[in-house]
């Protein structure tokens, strides 16, 4: 039987309608039943018979920052996609992040050691992998340094890649797939989905950084591929295209038939914003727009390499262009 953690967020609940096309039976975790509700709404973007393919999933309510809850979820499990996380660039959620992204996952892999579990997919990410070297497309072999420069969720990621690898060694076989930023349906207020609600509101800026993009369903696709394959202890980069979030704030706006953000925001600007949003933060108790990581970010300019995966897979991602115009007429609808 396959597991799959995070099967509520983005990437979970889209890996479930995928999984539920080829398995009789999925098990998954989740939190809330609001959350295992939206799951639904997820379904209908692909499917009319969206019960015929839910009541595939069998759902179990667990933690996976606690063990006891989790135990029985592993009865009889063979395959472990771990999608679990806590996103954030919210300097103030580094000790949940920790727990989360770092215990969650050790977690996980310690259950998956006990119940010999043939292998685990672990959803990591770009912000886990070295810089450029030289300037050149940074790819699989680049190295993760210790730096100031790096964010509070980079260095939970990479934590979490670390309790995967240790896994590996002890005889847990184990692929991780780092994708850029991912773009899909279904989460309008969180992650990217921000970025088409916000358009959609009218948003006037914009940055000319540059980094990895990837839909949803490429991420998805590739982690079965991964797993059914015989590769193992392995990491794969997953990046469609290298877009300016310029390009692809246009791409939204078009898509949605809406005003192009018109003023281009130096590093100055941004530096200005982010202060004043991290005054308001708090005095506000809200959750900030901009944080110190994420205004910095938004000017870098960094280039990766999916060349690996294509080779080995032989895998064709899906351009960003057409991922944006199909969730934006989702967006719509």
């Amino acid at each position: 039987m396959i597991l799959v953690t995070g099967g509520t967020g983005l990437v979970g609940s889209h890996l479930l309608y995928h999984l539920t096309q080829k398995n009789d039976t999925v098990r998954a975790i989740y939190r809330t039943n609001e959350k295992r509700e939206h799951v639904k709404k997820i379904f209908s973007f692909y499917t009319k018979d969206v019960l015929q393919y839910f009541s595939k999933i069998e759902w179990i309510q667990a933690d996976i920052t606690d063990v006891p809850s989790l135990e029985p979820v592993f009865s009889n499990i063979t395959e472990v996609y771990h999608c679990a996380a806590l996103v954030s660039f919210n300097p103030m959620d580094y000790r949940k992040m920790r727990r989360v992204n770092i215990e969650g996952t050790a977690n996980i892999v310690n259950l998956s050691i006990d119940q010999g579990v043939k292998k685990l997919c672990f959803v990591s990410s770009i912000a886990a992998v070295g810089d450029s070297i030289n300037g050149t497309p940074i790819n699989e072999e680049n190295e993760w340094t210790d730096s100031a420069d790096n964010h509070e969720y980079s260095i939970t990621k990479y934590g979490a890649e670390m309790e995967v690898w240790r896994g590996s060694q002890e005889g847990l076989n184990v692929v991780i797939v780092n994708p850029g930023i991912i773009l899909g349906s279904g989460f309008w207020h969180e992650g990217s989905g921000k970025l088409f609600t916000q358009i959609n509101k009218g948003f006037s800026f914009y940055t000319e950084g540059v980094t990895g993009f990837v839909g949803v369903t490429d991420v998805v696709k590739a982690m079965i591929q991964l797993t059914k394959s015989t590769v193992k202890n392995e990491r794969f980069i997953l990046i469609s295209e290298n877009k300016s979030y310029k390009d692809i704030l246009f791409a939204i706006a078009d898509g949605l038939h809406k005003k192009r953000p018109s003023i281009k925001t130096g590093r100055l600007i941004t530096g200005i914003f982010w202060k004043i949003d991290w005054l308001l933060t708090k005095l506000t108790g809200k959750e900030p727009l901009l944080t110190k990581s994420s205004a910095k970010s938004s000017h870098n300019k960094s280039y990766y390499s999916s060349e690996k995966i294509k080779d080995q897979l032989h895998f064709e991602f899906e351009p960003i262009d057409k991922v944006i115009t199909k969730v934006c007429n989702r967006f719509k609808a």
